[in-house]
């Protein structure tokens, strides 16, 4: 198995120095190509033929005529514009051929499922983008041996649902279907266990087989894979997961923060461990960290994505998250680092110009990484104090520091305080003995030292943040009430007012 290690870095090695030259070409001369390819191949759609996208081709500019032409679109006018109809089994609506996968995401915003479309096309370009993550692994010093260890997978269930014209699921369980032969020897849990919908007899079986596994990775977000390293380490009698994988040398992770997680994740781990970030959603697999010790992921320019950048301001945006008319949107060589951007998406799926929801900002223009920093409607600015869920998760790594308690789990809404605005929030916290004031003091004061609008907010409109303390598992009692128990799914780290209500309602329901 060594020899085979030494082969798979080798074969790495030589991926990892072609990456490198490829990343020196112009990006916007690499995104050009890419949107080219993608009205190439649409223009006979229904799509491309209602927008022209035959005579885009033949543009000058051909970036500018589309931005001028084609209308940017959120999932409802998509959906009830075009996909309702490839939805009902209709050939060339926004990409050739017919739709065959859809993926259904509800990401945190609480409301019913989305379908994205996944074509063959999609799942090749997340395939080769998963694929250079693993080339850049030669990047952190793994011996050859690591190569050959298991990958447990955390993803949805891999039983899809058939519906006549289409197959629909989990995107993590449509892609895990669809894995190549070569990568089964590796691939963990296997076919069997990855095909349950219930996550509760999905961990127990991964718990009762982890023994038979040599896992060197693993891959998912955060919270569920802590609650199957958790029962394992239960079931087993453990002291730390290392005790019976014992090569486990890498987390790849995704869809969150990973910071809120650390504390309470390494408590379960025997020796320190790699983490990766990826930005993989259901519409695309848009970047991923590439290099050792640098926060930033990559963005992936050359396959199958071309994306377009809105200052995420009041210019843009309205209050309450919602884009404005004919906003501000830029090319990749138009940004500027360390601004917030909303990402527009064209890719191969026949999602046009699609405002995706999360926020990021350029960490590097060099070497093209970004950093995620919430979601356009997840953020609180009740009277203008901006606050980020960047700046949530950093405010609560600072408390978690302070009094050295694991925070993973939390969430806040605004609310009315007299004729004022206040900030609630509800964090899980499972020391006993928390002086509660003192934590929400806490609280309030990184806040002012992150975020200095938030600060002068506070001198005017903005009340001293109210702060309740609940067992951590309150929030995943939540989760199963709502039918999102799983490895696709995350708690929304800012409420709305009626999803607040009830989640308050439910808290105190269950006291």
């Amino acid at each position: 198995m060594e020899i085979v290690g030494t082969i798979i870095k080798r074969a790495m090695a030589i991926r990892t120095t072609v990456n490198k030259v490829r990343r020196k070409s112009a990006p916007e001369r690499v995104q050009r190509k890419t949107l080219l390819k993608l009205l190439s191949k649409a223009r006979y759609t229904q799509f491309g033929q209602n927008f022209e996208f035959e005579s885009m081709l033949m543009a000058n500019n051909p970036e500018k005529l589309f931005q001028r032409v084609v209308p940017i679109y959120d999932y409802n006018r998509i959906f009830d514009e075009w996909w309702h109809k490839t939805l009902a089994g209709e050939d060339d609506v926004c990409w050739p051929g017919k739709i065959r996968y859809f993926a259904l995401s509800s990401g945190t915003s609480g409301s019913a499922s989305k379908y994205i479309p996944i074509t063959s096309s999609t799942m090749r370009s997340m395939k080769k983008t998963s694929l250079r993550q693993l080339v850049s692994l030669v990047n952190y010093g793994l011996n050859e041996d690591f190569f050959t260890k298991g990958v447990l997978v955390l993803g949805g269930s891999t039983a899809l649902q058939n519906m006549g014209n289409y197959y629909q699921g989990d995107l993590s369980g449509i892609n895990q279907s669809k894995m190549p032969f070569w990568t089964q020897p590796f691939y963990k849990p296997g076919k069997e266990i990855a095909r349950h919908t219930d996550w509760n007899i999905k961990i127990d079986e991964i718990a009762r087989n982890a023994p038979k596994w040599d896992i060197g990775m693993l891959t998912g977000i955060p919270a569920w894979n802590q609650l199957v390293l958790e029962r394992i380490i239960e079931m087993h009698g453990l002291n730390d997961i290392h005790e019976i994988w014992p090569n486990l040398q890498v987390f790849i992770y995704g869809g969150v923060a990973f910071e809120p997680y650390r504390k309470r994740f390494e408590k379960l781990l025997g020796k320190p461990i790699h983490y990766l970030e990826t930005y993989l959603a259901s519409e695309g697999f848009i970047a991923y960290q590439s290099r050792k010790d640098v926060k930033g992921m990559e963005l992936v320019l050359d396959n199958g994505i071309f994306m377009e950048f809105i200052p995420f301001n009041e210019n843009n945006f309205n209050s309450d998250g919602t884009l404005k008319s004919h906003p501000e949107t830029l090319l990749i060589h138009e940004v500027e680092k360390g601004v917030d951007y909303a990402i527009l998406l064209s890719t191969n799926a026949g999602i046009w110009r699609y405002l995706i929801g999360d926020t990021i900002k350029f960490s590097s223009l060099e070497n093209l990484e970004i950093v995620i920093t919430g979601r356009t409607k997840h953020f609180l600015s009740l009277c203008g104090e901006h606050v980020s869920t960047e700046n949530m998760n950093h405010a609560i790594e600072v408390v978690s520091n302070t009094f050295n308690i694991p925070i993973s789990e939390y969430t806040v809404s605004g609310i009315g305080v007299g004729s004022l605005f206040g900030h609630k929030w509800y964090i899980g916290v499972d020391v006993p003995g928390i002086d509660k004031d003192a934590l929400q003091r806490k609280l309030d004061e990184a806040l002012k030292e992150l975020n200095d609008d938030y600060a002068v907010e506070r001198k005017y409109a903005l009340r001293e943040v109210q702060v309740e303390l609940i067992p951590t598992a309150k929030f995943y009692e939540w989760m199963a009430k709502k039918g999102k128990m799983g490895a696709q799914h995350k708690f929304p780290r800012v409420l709305q007012r009626e999803a607040f209500a009830e989640w308050e309602a439910f808290v105190s329901e269950m006291a």
